[in-house]
């Protein structure tokens, strides 16, 4: 049977049909009492707790803290210096000739008068005895020169020669005088060329590395030293400070040798102890630093040139200053500033006056007192007024047990 569309609709045994736009409302009507069931369930506090522990001001920060304590502090100027030889010397030749042995080895210590290097003497003994044998010829013929002009002066005065033969020969003996001179001065050349032929070491220090073998030649000063030797005990070290420390240096200079300490290269390299020595006469308008230089004695040997070394210059020593450890002070928009701990395990956020440092400890002009207990690491969670628990490891036992009992309360 076929039934018209009214009569579908009409008939009790088919489905109705609901309108869309119910079921939109019924489904947006859930969601929405879905979502303010959730928020109910979010902002309910739990069981036992108060708005005020919610809000999780009462949370304790992990911290270690470290007492304020009253010491003696040397005044130190930290800077980067580099080791040189205290003095420094390039062997070369004064002479051409053939290198005719080396009487040390590379890296030897050498003490000062060492022979060094002999260059091929032969040709220079050979000048020498030329130079000798002319000196004797001259001086032979200006002493017949002075016996003619003895015969011719006499002979002059009674007419028997004329006063011109007489002028000639005491002209000669002036001449032959002057040429024995030349000839001695040349003689002494010829025995310094001789004695040039032996390169000695001028002053104990360590040679380098040897630049020309047996049976090379040899030019007279040669750009390139036949070898390099350098003194390193005593030796110095030379550093630069900022400028503006100069007058402090200066003040502190002119009542006492200031002491300057270098640390040793190696693990366990200790340190060595000089004196300075030297300060440059102008700042390097560039940089803004001027140029120091200390002296050690250097008897082991630790310190090498060219060694990058870290240099500590003591001023003087300022007694019963108030130090903290350097990571207790923070840097923040209104300068320095630390954290410090109460009797009730809370923080008091209080600003400060650093001064200097000295090793791991900075020394504070204002702002704390002797006794004070300060927090040393855990400071991105603090706030003042906040409420810490102290984890430091030599922390007392009486102020742990305080912490504990408060923590519980």
């Amino acid at each position: 049977m076929i039934y018209s569309a009214p009569e579908q609709l009409s008939s009790p045994s088919s489905v109705p049909v609901t309108l869309p736009g119910n079921n939109l409302f019924r489904l947006t009507a859930f969601l929405l009492l879905a979502v303010a069931l959730a928020l109910a369930g979010c902002s309910s506090d739990p069981p036992g707790k108060g708005q005020k522990g919610g809000s999780g001001k009462n949370a304790a920060v992990a911290v270690t803290t470290a007492l304020c304590r009253s010491k003696d502090v040397p005044v130190i100027i930290e800077a980067t210096g580099r080791v040189e030889a205290s003095a420094t010397v390039g062997i070369r030749s004064r002479i051409n000739g053939t290198l005719d042995t080396v009487h040390f080895t590379e890296g030897q210590e050498v003490q000062k008068g060492d022979l060094l290097f002999s260059i091929d003497q032969r040709p220079y003994v050979a000048q020498l005895k030329a130079k000798e044998a002319l000196l004797a010829k001259d001086r032979a013929e200006l002493a017949n020169a002075k016996k003619d002009l003895d015969r011719y002066l006499p002979a002059a005065k009674n007419g028997y020669v004329s006063q011109e033969q007489a002028d000639q020969a005491a002209t000669k003996v002036t001449s032959l005088a002057a040429t024995v001179q030349a000839d001695e001065a040349a003689l002494d050349s010829a025995r310094l060329d001789l004695q040039f032929c032996s390169l000695s070491a001028p002053f104990t220090g360590r040679a380098g590395e040897i630049q020309a073998d047996a049976g090379n030649l040899i030019k007279a000063n040669a750009d390139t030293p036949l070898v390099t030797i350098n003194r390193i005990s005593p030796i110095t070290v030379a550093f630069d400070i900022p400028g503006k420390e100069l007058t402090e240096v200066q003040q502190y200079q002119a009542k006492k040798a200031l002491e300057i300490q270098v640390k040793l290269p190696g693990k366990d390299g200790g340190t060595a102890s000089g004196t300075l020595s030297f300060v440059d006469n102008s700042i390097d308008p560039a940089t803004g630093t001027i140029r120091l230089k200390a002296d050690f004695t250097n008897t082991g040997g630790a310190l090498w040139p060219g060694r990058l070394v870290a240099i500590s210059l003591r001023l003087t020593t300022r007694e019963a200053a108030m130090v903290i450890p350097s990571q207790a002070v923070q840097t923040g928009q209104d300068g320095a500033h630390v954290y410090v701990v109460r009797q009730d395990s809370t923080v008091e956020y209080r600003q400060v006056v650093p001064g200097t440092k000295s090793g791991s400890e900075t020394v504070i002009e204002e702002g704390l007192k002797p006794g004070e207990r300060v927090v040393t690491d855990g400071h991105l969670q603090l706030v003042d007024g906040g409420k810490i628990e102290d984890r430091t490891a030599n922390q007392p036992a009486d102020q742990k047990a305080k912490g504990r009992k408060r923590g519980g309360s």
